[in-house]
Order: C-alpha cells, then sequence, then structure tokens
C-alpha cells in the first residue's frame, strides 16, 4: 500500500473562477485548474465539467504517455453525471518538469493519490500509461477508487526485456512538456506480470465493488493478459463500463 504524504498542499492557482461564470461568447462549461503538491512538484489537476448530479461521485482522468489532460477523448467522460477531472502526471501538461528525471509508474501512481486524497472515492479511467497506473492505484487505494476503466493509449505496454537498457540516450534539447526524459524512462518501464497481478488481486479483494477492473482496450501487452487471466473478465465497452462505475455509491465499504 501508498502513504498518501501528510504535507499535501493545494494552490489556488485557479485558472477560471469557480462560480462557473462563463466570459462573453463562450457556450461550453468553464474548465478549472488547480495545482497540488507532491513533494516538489506542482501537479495540475483540471476540472473539465462540474458534476450534473450532486450526489454522484468523481471520474478521474489518468492520459497516455507523452499527452496531457487535453488528450481525452469524449467518449471517456461523455454522460458521466458527477464532475469529471483530468490530472496531468509529473512531467507533462501543466505539472512540474524534475530536473534530471527519475521517472516511474509508482511515482505517477503516487501523483494520483495526492489527487484521490484531494478529490475523495472517484472512479479513475486511464489511457495507456495511465491505463497501468489506474491498475497500480486500484490496488494500492482500493477504498478510495470506485472502479478503474483501462483504455488503449500511449505507453500501453512498457518493457519487460532485459536487453532493453533503462535509460534510453534522452535528447535534452527537445521542448517540454512532456519531458523527454519522462518518455525515455516510462517507454522502458518494466512491468512484470506478476507485479500487475498483484495489484489486481489488492483491488479484487479490498474494493468495495464485485469488479473493480474493466479492460476495454485492444492492446494486451503481457502484463494486462496476466490481469485478464486473473480476473476472468470479458472484454467491456467504455460506456457499458462507465454506467456500471457510475452507480457505484461512493459510501460503500469493503465488505
Amino acid at each position: 500500500m501508498i502513504s498518501a504524504s501528510p504535507s499535501m498542499a493545494i494552490d489556488m492557482d485557479i485558472a477560471a473562477p469557480r462560480s462557473g461564470a462563463r466570459p462573453a461568447g463562450h457556450a461550453g462549461p468553464i474548465q478549472t485548474t488547480e495545482f497540488l503538491a507532491h513533494g516538489r512538484i506542482r501537479l495540475a489537476l483540471h476540472q473539465l465539467r462540474p458534476a450534473s448530479q450532486p450526489d454522484a461521485h468523481p471520474l478521474l482522468l489518468l492520459h497516455g504517455l507523452g499527452e496531457s489532460h487535453a488528450a481525452h477523448p469524449a467518449f471517456t467522460h461523455e454522460g458521466w453525471p458527477g464532475a469529471v477531472h483530468a490530472l496531468d502526471f509529473t512531467g507533462h501538461g501543466q505539472s512540474s518538469i524534475p530536473a534530471g528525471g527519475g521517472y516511474s509508474c509508482e511515482v505517477l501512481m503516487g501523483d494520483v493519490d495526492i489527487a484521490l486524497a484531494h478529490l475523495g472515492p472517484a472512479t479513475v479511467c486511464g489511457r495507456g500509461l495511465g491505463a497501468y497506473i489506474a491498475l497500480l492505484i486500484a490496488g494500492g487505494r482500493p477504498e478510495l477508487v470506485l472502479g478503474a476503466l483501462l483504455l488503449d493509449g500511449p505507453g500501453m505496454a512498457g518493457t519487460c526485456s532485459a536487453s532493453t537498457p533503462y535509460i534510453p540516450l534522452v535528447d535534452t534539447t527537445q521542448p517540454a512538456p512532456p519531458d523527454p526524459f519522462a518518455i525515455a524512462e516510462l517507454a522502458t518501464d518494466a512491468r512484470p506480470p506478476e507485479y500487475a497481478s498483484h495489484f489486481a488481486r489488492l483491488a479484487t479483494r479490498h474494493s468495495p465493488l464485485p469488479h473493480p477492473i474493466a479492460i476495454c482496450s485492444r492492446e494486451r501487452p503481457p502484463w494486462l493478459r496476466a490481469v485478464a487471466d486473473l480476473l476472468d473478465c470479458p472484454s467491456l465497452t467504455p460506456t457499458d463500463a462507465m454506467h456500471t462505475f457510475a452507480t457505484a455509491s461512493r459510501h460503500a465499504t469493503t465488505p
């Protein structure tokens, strides 16, 4: 299990007013951004849409490798009754870029832990790299994750190959974000199937939901095949999975 930082702070640097006021000519909902502290990293947490039903729990979107909160297709959150939030991982989007790299999926799992400590119980929906992080946080924080959707996207596979160097040659002249160190280190992140299965097992044993993991991807790298075999679950459409998790009670208790 992982621990939330007791020093988590909220930077009320809001990109748009929380009152929901719209500038002249703006037809859609106002997006707001607030910044959370993860150690020395400043994480950007964006609210894409407020809740349409006051008692509905939020949805937290996790992007793929090299992406940001702006990369999520509409179908990943369309019709969700609660507030929709999207996190920029460390080194991506509007979040901080650490000097000299040092990325791992566990660091990004900590990013999500900080976001959940702020939002409370939520469903998480991850693309590619974000799908793997969604699995990890579902096992690490089963009491806070009301379902995890795993979708196709950049950075899904990682690598388990011992012949692949951990840090390939990094071109530090490339503009950032995304941080070129993040691309190099996370694209070659080792994801042993047994390790992924362990987090899936934690999620299924301790989640308040009977089926907390929904696999909605066509790509099946070894770690995801191991999870699918363990759970013995059929592939679901994102729409079906979203409907199931949207009706989950945020006040559910672990059996």
